[in-house]
């Protein structure tokens, strides 16, 4: 069985290097250069046996110490903290966004730059980017609604370059009879005297339980019923007096996948706190570490499928079958191109949306309300996407592929969280509909969409198509939100039709820019496969007229 395993997950990448070179700034392309091969490296040799070590080998809770003393732990398997070093201390991914001189950059590193590595990294390992991606956000979270002296208080943890100082973050928001029903949040907080509050109440679903801090939401005693009683709160574990707040981990999940990263209930008692923002406005503010949270979902989602079709890729290429590569094989190559075109949609759209992030915070006309839109659209469909592609790429390498030893069971596990994580499939398409709603979002878009398109180098025929399919889905998707209450039942159908036309969009802006006939190709398929309507008992192939010189 042919053997990936050592291969530099970048370098071997053709597609990823030249995007990077389009989308990021030259110097600062040219500075990552050595960190993303480095990366790339470890993805595919020393982080993927890690993960595969710290995968059979998860966490345990620990409630007192041996001489009898109550103080509870999480033990870590020595590989998962290795992968922590490397992820918080070496590359600095939780911090990258919130302080100069990250990696040697004189300044901020723009979001892209973290995405990238992100991307490379998740390849070998998933659980670790949740703790990684809400460290961040609880970071960004605190620094855009705390008030100054509690940023102050606790930004140099936050923020820390050295890896034994740094402090990880985590979301407390789940609870049983409050999942997606953000108004239905029962745990309650007083506040004292000091100025502080005190927390009561259970948390459901805590991943990364034992963090140094946690965003946490809560209901202030006597505030209205519903979502406007709902307020924010940072939640340390450890008070000014160095002793253990008043909450304890009731007990550890154990789950399908991400099983290397620790994941518990968590019963709160009188915890110290302290409000973040404006009282009455928790969910609103949570949104942003929310929001950011299902953007790193959706990296992680593509950057899982690009690890499953790299793999198949690689076993097509080398494993000969009734005398042929399985590569040469008509439907092989149908079936890997199908696997492609989704794994490629996702990462033009990690590349999009990673842009139109760095524009949304620095304040550029439109650039929140495209961000706005683009986050659940590719939480939505890349996450459902990976689900289908980590499948399929493991039936790939045959009967191995079901087989622990090797990384396709892991991807296929940890690819079904992300549908579930940071709101299910209805949650966020309704997102998308909630978007176009409230911030115009949907004309963003489309004006985004049609400066893409008016710089496509492409046949005058393949452009027609492309302007005519996203014309229909935006048609598709405004009537929805106009339709109301009753248009929700059409929020699933307007979020894929929004996703998979603008992708062939981005996707043949991008192949004329990198000069790639391939991920042209791929643009046309996903018009012909993803969008355009087709009869199932007719083959579909990309017209003539696509394929005429521009």
């Amino acid at each position: 069985m042919p053997d990936r395993h050592g291969s530099n997950l970048y370098t071997t990448d053709a597609q990823f290097a030249p995007l990077l070179q389009l989308y990021l700034p030259e110097e600062i392309d040219a500075h990552l250069q050595p960190y993303l091969t480095r990366m790339g490296e470890l993805a595919g040799g020393r982080l993927d046996e890690l993960a595969l070590l710290a995968d059979k080998n998860p966490p345990t809770l620990a409630h007192r110490t041996r001489s009898g003393r109550d103080v509870q732990r999480i033990d870590k398997h020595p590989a998962y903290v290795e992968m922590e070093r490397v992820a918080y201390g070496d590359f600095g991914l939780a911090i990258m966004s919130h302080r100069e001189g990250v990696l040697g950059w004189a300044g901020k590193l723009p979001p892209l730059a973290k995405y990238a590595l992100t991307y490379l990294f998740v390849q070998a390992e998933f659980g670790l980017c949740c703790p990684l991606s809400m460290t961040d956000s609880l970071t960004r979270t605190l620094r855009k609604f705390g008030a100054p002296e509690l940023v102050g208080k606790y930004w140099a943890q936050l923020t820390a370059t050295d890896f034994a100082d740094q402090a990880q973050g985590a979301m407390f928001m789940t609870e049983q009879a409050a999942g997606s029903d953000i108004a239905n949040t029962q745990t309650l907080a007083a506040k004292h005297a000091d100025g502080s509050w005190r927390l009561t109440g259970d948390k459901w679903f805590c991943s990364n339980p034992d963090a140094a801090f946690a965003m946490v939401l809560a209901r202030v005693e006597g505030d209205p019923a519903g979502m406007k009683g709902v307020s924010l709160f940072l939640l340390p574990r450890t008070l000014d007096d160095g002793s253990s707040n008043h909450y304890r981990i009731i007990r550890l999940k154990e789950k399908l996948g991400t099983r290397s990263m620790a994941s518990g209930e968590i019963r709160i008692d009188g915890a110290v706190a302290y409000l973040v923002g404006e009282q009455g406005r928790g969910f609103a503010q949570m949104a942003d570490m929310v929001n950011n949270s299902r953007l790193s979902n959706g990296v992680r989602a593509a950057g899982m499928m690009r690890r499953a079709v790299a793999e198949a890729e690689y076993i097509a290429q080398q494993r000969h079958a009734f005398g042929k590569a399985l590569q040469d094989m008509p439907l092989m190559r149908r079936q890997l191109d199908k696997l492609r075109i989704r794994s490629e949609q996702a990462r033009t759209m990690v590349l999009q949306t990673a842009r139109a992030l760095q524009r949304s915070d620095a304040g550029e006309a439109g650039g929140y309300a495209l961000l706005r839109i683009l986050t659940p659209l590719i939480k939505f469909r890349a996450c459902r996407d990976a689900r289908m592609v980590t499948g399929d790429a493991m039936e790939v390498r045959g009967g191995c592929g079901y087989i622990e030893e090797w990384s396709d069971p892991r991807l296929v596990r940890d690819a079904h969280l992300g549908s579930i994580w940071e709101g299910t499939s209805n949650i966020v398409a309704l997102d998308v509909l909630r978007a176009i709603r409230r911030e115009d979002a949907l004309t963003a878009l489309q004006a985004h969409a049609a400066q893409l398109l008016a710089q496509t180098q492409a046949a005058p025929a393949f452009k027609q198509a492309l302007q005519g399919a996203f014309d229909r889905a935006g048609a598709f998707a405004a009537a929805a939100v106009d339709a109301n209450a009753d248009g929700e039942r059409l929020a699933r159908t307007a979020a894929s039709a929004l996703y998979n036309s603008f992708t062939a969009i981005a996707m043949a802006w991008e192949a004329s820019q990198i000069r790639s006939a391939e991920r042209l190709r791929w643009a046309q398929l996903v018009l012909v496969h993803r969008v355009l309507p087709r009869d199932p008992l007719q083959e579909m192939e990309i017209p003539q007229a696509w394929l005429q010189p521009a």
